[in-house]
């Protein structure tokens, strides 16, 4: 092979090989499946689940979609660790819990901030006040925003968890706990709590906006660090739900209450306590958590020592919402 030969032989299988490196990166930018879940406590999911927009975007990168249905932040925050979905809906102090604990996850975008929980006794309840909790049996379910809730509330009213008995159920089930008299109380969520306020006229003994902790949506902090792209498509399409239900509220109701199954009358309720105002994550939820956080460490629901307020820095990362998140409604 003559020297002209051999450097146009050699510049092509170079070419190849870097078209093939190209190529290969090019497949490594996508992942082989969004998983993500939805929940009856985060009407955005519902939203988008139900006009299929994710979908809708992944489809030109050939991107399937799976969606998994989380009961509660425990079960969206067991399905991360386990890996078995990639984004999943939680309440923002049950992620910090869960991240201090070790689960790798970062909070990306904040899908809503409801006033989803409450304690709650039944309509004949002789119970007035959270200090006449004392001995009683309260349902809550560990690990989630109402369990946490009713933390807060019990040390707010000089009491501890101690100090009461913890029913651990399901919110369903704490539901029909609450209502059948087999625990005294129940930290509610909703749209389960809307549910039972409207239908078996169970009381509000204590509610506090402030012990609400934000909607967030998480992700893996594997799959952000390989897809950071796939995460700002995920949080686009979020995006364009929280729009459609700030547009449509009516039509919101209807398909939140058609997915989880209750009364229009009940999905209004939990709507109306909802705001859809700001999605972006950042310093607002940093400091709400941080003022909350002691909790945790009061209670033993993470390791002495833990810096807690480090695993809230580590944990929110605003970087993917920045520049895709629009306040108009349209």
């Amino acid at each position: 092979m003559d020297r002209r030969s051999f450097i146009k032989n050699t510049s092509v299988l170079s070419l190849a090989g870097l078209t093939s490196g190209l190529s290969l990166s090019a497949l490594a930018a996508n992942p082989p499946e969004v998983r993500l879940d939805y929940a009856y406590y985060s009407p955005t999911s519902l939203v988008l689940k139900k006009f299929g927009w994710l979908e809708e975007a992944l489809k030109p990168a050939n991107i399937p979609v799976k969606w998994t249905l989380s009961q509660g932040s425990n079960r969206a925050l067991e399905y991360l660790a386990a890996n078995s979905i990639d984004f999943g809906s939680t309440a923002g102090l049950a992620a910090v819990l869960s991240r201090a604990n070790g689960n790798p996850i970062k909070s990306i975008y904040v899908y809503s901030r409801p006033e989803w929980t409450a304690l709650l006794v039944t309509k004949d309840s002789p119970i007035q006040s959270v200090a006449q909790l004392k001995g009683k049996k309260i349902a809550a379910t560990k690990g989630t925003d109402p369990y946490l809730f009713l933390l807060r509330t019990l040390k707010l009213n000089g009491l501890r968890k101690n100090d009461v008995e913890i029913v651990h159920l399901q919110h369903a089930d704490g539901r029909t706990a609450l209502e059948s008299g087999r625990v005294d109380a129940w930290a509610g969520l909703d749209p389960h709590m809307a549910a039972s306020e409207l239908q078996a006229n169970t009381r509000l003994l204590y509610r506090n906006v402030a012990f609400n902790t934000y909607g967030f949506l998480n992700v893996t902090e594997d799959f952000a660090k390989k897809y950071p792209d796939t995460v700002k498509q995920v949080i686009a399409a979020y995006e364009r739900a929280r729009l459609w239900i700030l547009a449509n509220p009516k039509e919101a109701s209807q398909i939140q209450a058609d997915e989880a199954k209750i009364s229009l009358a009940v999905a209004k309720v939990q709507l109306n306590r909802t705001d859809f105002s700001n999605p972006v994550i950042g310093r607002e939820h940093s400091d709400a958590l941080k003022a909350a956080a002691p909790i945790l460490l009061q209670e033993d629901l993470v390791k002495r020592g833990t810096d807690v307020n480090k695993v809230i820095d580590e944990l929110i990362d605003p970087r993917f919402v920045q520049g895709i998140a629009v306040k108009k409604a349209v």
